[in-house]
C-alpha cells in the first residue's frame, strides 16, 4: 500500500480481488463532552476490487457517516481510511478533490442531476470538470449511456425522465471518470420495488463490466440479495456480516 498528498488520475493497476477499500478501527463523533454523538465505534472492513458491498442498517446505525469518510467527504475522528492504496489522512484538500474527482464516483438517493442539462450533458459534466478532450468524452458518455439502457434518451433532460431513468444517468455520470470505487447512499430510497431492484441489478452488471468496487448502503433486504457481502451496522459497528 502506498500514500501520497496528491493522487493523479492515473493510479497503479490494482488486480481483481486486491483490497480497494480499507478502513482500520474508524471511529467518528460529532461534538463533544457528555452531548457527543458518537456515530462510528471502531469499525473495520476491507472490499475488493469487482465486489459489491451492502450496508444494512437502520437509520442512524452509521452508514452515511462512513461512506461520507471513505468518499473523503468529511474527517474521521480516528482511525485509517485507505482508498486505491491512498492514506486518505495524508491528503489535504486538493488530494480529496482529486481522489474524488478521478478515482470515487457518488451515486445519491436524490439522484442530483442538473434540470437544465440533458441526460448526456448531466453525464458529460466529471468529464468536463477532468478536462477530457471532446471526443472521448463524447465517446465515452454515449457508451454510459447504453450501458445503463438510455442510449435513445440522450436529448432528454431529468424532468422528462422517470425516476428510474433518473438514477440510471446519475449512475452513468458516476461511473464517467472511470473510477475505481462507487459509493451509492440509499441509491433505491426514492423508487418503487420493482424500479429498485432493477437500478441495484444495474449496478451488480456495471461492477462487473466495468471492474470497479462498490458500497452500498441500503435497508431493503430484497437488494442485499444482490450483493456480493452484507455488512450490518448497529450503532456505529459492524456486529454481522454475511
Amino acid at each position: 500500500m502506498t500514500s501520497s498528498a496528491e493522487p493523479a488520475g492515473a493510479t497503479a493497476v490494482v488486480e481483481p480481488g486486491a483490497p480497494m477499500v480499507e478502513v482500520h478501527d474508524l471511529h467518528k463523533s460529532f461534538g463533544s463532552g457528555a452531548t457527543a454523538v458518537h456515530a462510528l465505534r471502531g469499525v473495520t472492513l476491507t472490499a475488493r476490487r469487482g465486489e459489491l458491498t451492502a450496508l444494512k442498517g437502520r437509520s442512524g446505525s452509521g452508514k452515511t457517516t462512513l461512506l461520507n469518510l471513505v468518499g473523503g467527504l468529511d474527517r474521521p475522528s480516528s482511525g485509517q481510511i485507505l482508498v486505491d492504496g491512498h492514506d486518505l489522512a495524508g491528503l489535504g484538500e486538493d488530494g480529496l478533490l482529486t481522489l474524488r474527482r478521478d478515482r470515487i464516483g457518488f451515486v445519491f438517493q436524490s439522484f442530483g442531476l442538473i434540470p437544465i442539462l440533458t441526460a448526456a450533458e448531466n453525464v458529460g459534466v466529471p468529464m468536463r470538470l477532468r478536462r477530457t478532450p471532446p471526443r472521448e468524452r463524447e465517446e465515452r458518455l454515449q457508451e454510459l449511456l447504453a450501458l445503463v439502457g438510455l442510449g435513445d434518451h440522450v436529448n432528454q433532460r431529468p424532468g422528462e425522465l422517470s425516476g428510474g431513468q433518473q438514477q440510471r444517468v446519475a449512475i452513468a455520470r458516476a461511473l464517467a471518470n472511470q473510477p475505481a470505487l462507487i459509493i451509492a447512499d440509499e441509491p433505491t430510497g426514492q423508487l418503487d420495488s420493482d424500479t429498485g431492484r432493477a437500478i441495484m441489478q444495474l449496478l451488480r452488471a456495471v461492477v462487473r463490466s466495468e471492474g470497479v468496487t462498490a458500497l452500498v448502503a441500503t435497508h431493503d433486504p430484497q437488494l442485499m440479495e444482490l450483493a456480493d457481502r452484507v455488512l450490518d451496522l448497529r450503532d456505529g459497528q459492524i456486529v454481522d456480516e454475511g
